[in-house]
Formats: structure tokens, C-alpha cells, sequence
């Protein structure tokens, strides 16, 4: 892995991006604490090409965006819209909200959701992932856990990843057990630790300061075809800046080729 594909997921500093000041000096702070990558997630008080030029300006390229899930779904072509004038070839479904994955029915029609507007954005030049939360490996099908059986019922010309290191781990999953089982399908991976606190409750910690082994899931993932390594961390202590410098540091300094 390379520094330059090391990006900043904006999600972590969504509570600084709401005015159109705010979402510039986010960007520029990113860029000074050394990013040259960003995922777009969060508010977003300015049109796609906007966006576009304001991160060009700052030296970030936009390795990918989560788009509304219900736009995924029922205007793919207005999400192609949104990639090209960002410059940007990912699009990722970012969140199932209220699904009852406890329904065959409302499951497969997620599913086969995905499958049309997957095909429509790769026709296009686009790709289409999907990002989990625990949810997708505490609800079962049958034997299988539900994010098993989306990508079993999708091709990867139609859907793609985005594993979260995190909320796999919290499932009591592998995270490299997954990077590996979806191997030329993740183009995309969010760097999230995870750690206990003295009373034993998980908390969202910054990459190397928990007990993910992100040498061996980095390693697994690159072997799968990784090109965006996305750092987040949804709850910061306290500045999600000062947070996502010290991921950013310890991935410099411990993870990267040099």
C-alpha cells in the first residue's frame, strides 16, 4: 500500500462540513495532516462539480462517494451524473436504514435493487459497492450470514465491496477472512479500529491504537485487489481531526511502502 492510497472518509468530520466555509476548511485541514485522498460521505453544501473543483484545489483526489441508498436504487442514472462530475469512478450504498433482513422478500429485493443499478453504473464505466455495518453478519439466512448472500447472488460486474474493519470484527467475523473471500471484488476498504474500554464496551478507535492486526488485513486485501484504503472512525474522543492525524501517522509510519 502507498500513501496515495490512503484516503480520509469525511464521514469523521461531518459535524465541521455543514456550512460551505466549514466543508472548505475541512478540506483543507485534511490536506495539511497530509491526505491526497478523500471519500466523500456527509453533507455536502455545494453542487458535484463544485466539490470536484474544491477538492482539485487542495490536491485531493475523490477516490469515491457514498450516494443516498434510495438514489442507488431508483435513479442510478442520476448517480452517474454525480460521478462524472466528480471525477469519481465509485459509487457506494452506504446504509440498508430500517431493511427487515429478517425478510427473504425485502432482502432479495435489495438484492436484485443492486443488481440493476449495478449493471446500469458499469455500463457507464462506473462500479457499485456495498458497505457493511454489523447488521449484514447478525442477520442470517438460512446458515448463511446476510452479507454472504448478497455478493453469493450478485456478480462482480454488478456489485462490488467496501468492507469495514471494523464492523466485521465487532461480529465476531475475520476482517482478512473477508478481504480474502471477496478477492477481485474489493476495490475499496475502510480502515476503522476497534478497541474495549476499561468497562469492556467497544469503541471506535484510531488505526493502531486497538487490536486489529492491520499488517495482515492490508497484506490480505491488497492480494484481493484493494485500491482505496479509507480511514474513519464514526466517534472521535475529541477532534476527529486530531484523531485522523494520528491514523493517518501510525499508517505512514507503520503501513506504507517507503
Amino acid at each position: 500500500m502507498k500513501i496515495e492510497q490512503v484516503g480520509a472518509q469525511l464521514y469523521t468530520l461531518r459535524e465541521h462540513m455543514e456550512s460551505s466555509e466549514g466543508f472548505q476548511e475541512t478540506l483543507q485541514k485534511v490536506a495539511e495532516i497530509g491526505f491526497k485522498s478523500v471519500e466523500l460521505a456527509g453533507p455536502a453544501p455545494f453542487e458535484p462539480s463544485e466539490i470536484s473543483t474544491l477538492c482539485e484545489e487542495k490536491g485531493l483526489v475523490i477516490n469515491a462517494t457514498h450516494q443516498p441508498a434510495r438514489l442507488i436504487l431508483d435513479d442510478p442514472a442520476k448517480v452517474i451524473e454525480n460521478l462524472d462530475e466528480l471525477g469519481c469512478r465509485y459509487a457506494v450504498y452506504p446504509w440498508p436504514g430500517d431493511l427487515d433482513f429478517n425478510s427473504e422478500e425485502a432482502l432479495f429485493g435489495l438484492i436484485n435493487g443492486l443488481r440493476r443499478s449495478g449493471r446500469i453504473l458499469t455500463d457507464a464505466g462506473k462500479v457499485l459497492a456495498y458497505h457493511n455495518h454489523d447488521i449484514e453478519l447478525k442477520h442470517f439466512l438460512g446458515r448463511d450470514p446476510v452479507l454472504e448472500v448478497i455478493y453469493r447472488e450478485t456478480e462482480a460486474n454488478e456489485l462490488q465491496a467496501e468492507i469495514d474493519t471494523y464492523w466485521v470484527h465487532a461480529s465476531d467475523a475475520s476482517p482478512e477472512a473477508w478481504c480474502a473471500r471477496l478477492r477481485d471484488r474489493l476495490p475499496l476498504l475502510h480502515l476503522k479500529d476497534f478497541a474495549l474500554g476499561e468497562d469492556g464496551e467497544p469503541y471506535f478507535a484510531e488505526v493502531g491504537s486497538g487490536v486489529l492486526d492491520f499488517k495482515s488485513i492490508i497484506a490480505v486485501a491488497e492480494a484481493s485487489g484493494c485500491q482505496w484504503f479509507n480511514v474513519e472512525q464514526d466517534v472521535c474522543p475529541g477532534d476527529p481531526f486530531e484523531s485522523l492525524e494520528k491514523s493517518f501517522r501510525y499508517i505512514h509510519d507503520n503501513l506504507v511502502e517507503h
